[in-house]
């Protein structure tokens, strides 16, 4: 069953309704999101049930999974409650996740407060934690398909982001057009100041985008791989830098890179044009710049794609502009084919 997507500018107003059928109801936070979103859901939660974490995706893990779930188990938290995630991407990544396996499983609500979790990461039940092996990051590594009661969105919650969370979530946007709609990519390739896109309307595109296909694949047989294109490699250069001081990247910042490295091999599978492939690697560098990708670090990022979670039997599959505004899926490529589509980012 989908989620109930909620469009808003009054979130307490728009939550209120769902908390009274429940048992208890509990929040999730981070310190950003308790001091500068959970004001403006004033008086829904008691205090004791305010549970806080620290931000970032380092935190992302197992072990902060255990404290959301020893606080829940303090709390007697029972199967008729409900947690709300407030925040990010983690948030709503982790908090969904606990809750889809707190005692087999509870009750939840999204409220992304990011733009990157508005667009992408708060719909269509994706849940999960990273995990580490050997020094190796592999991204959202363990997880659940769960979809929560609903989703709020509200772009109210925008105006306490930095500028570059912003631009880190328009990534996600910049793939939706790239993979779905050809119009809106000529529409939005026009503009790199991002100051003056109506978030809301394009936040609405998005999910309208990702929601139609993830009805139609709900467990990412088939279709629902086309919202990876960028990510296969973007993930790999996000896990690579995320523990290197001074490197780390935002999720956006990696698949900019990843959608790049993509679209150039697009370009050799004789999928798009070079031109194609120009125009959207010169978009892309306006809006995100370049990330510097020395050698040694690409025989570094190159096997984390083998852990993607698109591969099967060993082969490591890609998602790809079929044409732009189209995308194909389970291209299966080989080590050297990705080894020479970062060394082609690098040299740029």
């Amino acid at each position: 069953m989908a989620s109930e997507i909620l469009f808003t500018q009054q979130t307490k107003q728009t939550l209120q309704p769902f908390l009274g059928k429940y048992s208890t109801v509990c929040v999730l936070v981070d310190e950003n999101t308790k001091k500068n979103c959970l004001p403006l859901l004033s008086g829904l939660f008691k205090e004791e049930h305010i549970i806080e974490i620290k931000s970032g995706e380092e935190e992302k893990t197992l072990t902060t999974c255990e404290k959301i779930w020893s606080r829940m188990t303090e709390l007697s938290l029972d199967r008729k409650a409900l947690l709300v995630n407030l925040g990010g991407g983690v948030i709503g990544d982790m908090g969904g996740f606990c809750a889809s396996t707190y005692k087999r499983g509870i009750d939840f609500i999204q409220i992304p407060t990011t733009l990157l979790s508005q667009v992408d990461a708060s719909v269509g039940g994706k849940l999960g934690i990273d995990f580490t092996l050997n020094g190796n990051t592999f991204k959202n590594h363990i997880g659940v398909f769960n979809v929560p009661v609903a989703v709020i969105i509200d772009s109210t919650f925008l105006q306490t982001l930095d500028p570059k969370e912003l631009r880190s979530g328009y990534a996600e946007i910049i793939k939706h057009c790239l993979i779905a709609d050809k119009n809106k990519w000529n529409e939005i390739k026009t503009n790199t100041d991002l100051s003056k896109f109506d978030w809301m309307a394009l936040a609405k595109h998005s999910v309208a985008i990702k929601e139609k296909i993830t009805i139609e694949d709900p467990l990412e047989k088939g279709l629902r791989k086309i919202l990876n294109f960028g990510h296969t490699v973007g993930h790999a250069i996000e896990s690579h830098f995320l523990f290197i001081p001074g490197k780390r990247l935002l999720h956006g910042e990696a698949i900019a890179a990843g959608m790049i490295c993509e679209s150039w091999l697009a370009v050799q599978k004789g999928f798009i044009t070079i031109s194609e492939h120009k125009e959207i690697e010169n978009y892309i560098l306006s809006v995100y710049g370049k990330t510097t990708i020395s050698a040694a670090e690409i025989g570094v990022i190159v096997p984390l794609t083998i852990q993607d979670k698109k591969n099967e039997s060993g082969a490591i599959q890609f998602s790809l502009l079929e044409k732009v505004g189209t995308a194909n899926f389970n291209i299966t490529l080989t080590k050297e084919e990705i080894t020479a589509s970062i060394q082609y980012y690098a040299s740029l």
